[in-house]
Parts: C-alpha cells; structure tokens; sequence
C-alpha cells in the first residue's frame, strides 16, 4: 500500500534527508585511498549519533543475518549492499556509498558513486551516465503521470551507450519505513500506478558497465556483477507536489 505523506510529514523528511547530506560532505574528503571502509561507516555511525539521529541502515534484514553498519560501501563490482570492512580504498576505485538516517521516525535515503584517484575512461563514462539517468529519472517524477515512466527515462538514457540497467533491484517509496510502497523500477515492468501529491520515494539507478544481471555474495548481502563489471549507482529521495517536484536530499558536489 502507498502511504501519501502530508506537507509535516514531508518537511521531517526532508529535516532528515539535509542530515543525511551534510554527513556526506564531511565524509566525502575521507574517501581516498588506503583508508579502509570500516573506519569510514565508524566515522559515519559516529556523526549520526552526535548529530541527533539514528543509523536506518543498521540491523535491517533478517534476524539471523542483520545489515551491521550504518553505511553501503559498494567498490568497483559491487553494485550494493557491500558490507564495510578492513578492505582498503584503492587509487581506480568506483566507490559507492548509500546510507540513511532516521530522525524522530523519519527516514532518508541517498547514494552516490565516488571516483578515486585515477579513474580510467570507461568506468568515468558509466559514472557520469549513472548520474544523468538519476536526473533523467527524477525530471519525470510528476504529479499525475505515471511510475513507468521513470523507468522509461532510466533505461532509454542508459542502454544506448551499452550498458547494462539493473532490473533486479529497484527504487522505493521512503519516510516512513526504509523501503515502503511502490517499487520504483529502472527497467520498465510491474505495476505502473500514477503519481500523486504526497508521494515520497527513492530514485537509484544502478548501472552496470557489462551485464545487467547481478548474483549475490556468499556474506547474503553484497550485490555483485555476474560478470565482474564495474558498477555505479546514484540516488536521492525526493517528495511529489501537486504543482512540482522537490529533491529532499542534496546535490554531492565533488
């Protein structure tokens, strides 16, 4: 069921997705090479909790296998969920971080794909396509017309330069839980509901260089390439007006 947030509702939202951006500009000068990813999710966890905020990524899932960090730290062929650890950054790295934060009840949600050092051509080309299908796809976000056409706008920008446009992962409806209703698809397929004033949701491209297709890692989180590609992945939360679209989180200037 989607849930419609009213304009209170929206405006601790958005409280929430400023929190999350403002953690991102700090964390950003920390993302170079030699640095292991576990350092960056303890600074992470560490700014949320000192910010007033509460980590929304921490301890979801199963019971048996709870998410145990406050951040996604997904690196070159890992196109999410990657769990942080003593792995170290690399110079050429693709680095992607997704994280949220829930504040009083209220929940953000953004992604980003960072390049480390000297990238190469190609991966900075699946980069910035990834940013563009993320604009692409909240220009049409509008009040009225219909879920699908994101999608339409994702893909059809993405797989003309050859790329492949994850299908088994998708966007989300956001707020109120961390994945609410509707799923917000790259690829077009499933339910195609219109879009009305109230709706909140996460828009995440994830892009692969290779093939779309992605298995799962042995640790039952990771996503990975089936064909060890590069990967990246660009999101925001956004909440739908009757007369305009509003981007809840912030721009990551590098």
């Amino acid at each position: 069921m989607i849930r419609l947030k009213n304009e209170k509702q929206i405006d601790s939202i958005r409280a929430s997705c400023k929190m999350l951006s403002a953690m991102y500009r700090e964390l950003l000068p920390l993302i170079t090479p030699g640095v292991e990813t576990i350092e960056l999710d303890k600074w992470a966890q560490n700014w949320i909790k000192k910010a007033g905020g509460k980590p929304s990524f921490l301890g979801v899932g199963s019971k048996k296998n709870p998410f145990p960090a406050a951040l996604c730290i997904s690196i070159n062929n890992e196109v999410i969920h990657g769990i942080p650890s003593r792995r170290k950054i690399a110079d050429g790295d693709l680095v992607s971080i997704d994280g949220g934060i829930d504040l009083d009840g209220f929940i953000s949600d953004q992604a980003f794909t960072v390049e480390v050092g000297k990238v190469g051509e190609k991966a900075r080309k699946l980069n910035a396509v990834t940013h563009e299908c993320l604009k692409r796809g909240i220009e049409a976000a509008k009040a009225g017309d219909r879920l699908l056409q994101i999608a339409r706008a994702v893909s059809g920008y993405a797989e003309p330069f050859g790329f492949g446009v994850v299908y088994q992962y998708c966007g989300h409806g956001v707020g109120f839980g961390l994945h609410e209703d509707p799923s917000v698809p790259n690829v077009p397929h499933g339910p195609n509901p219109r879009m009305a004033a109230g709706l909140v949701i996460a828009i995440e491209p994830m892009i692969n260089m290779g093939a779309p297709e992605v298995d799962i890692a042995r640790n039952g989180w990771t996503v990975l390439t089936v064909d060890d590609s590069l990967s990246a992945h660009w999101e925001h939360t956004l909440a739908i007006f009757s007369d305009h679209t509003e981007i809840l989180t912030d721009e990551i200037v590098f």
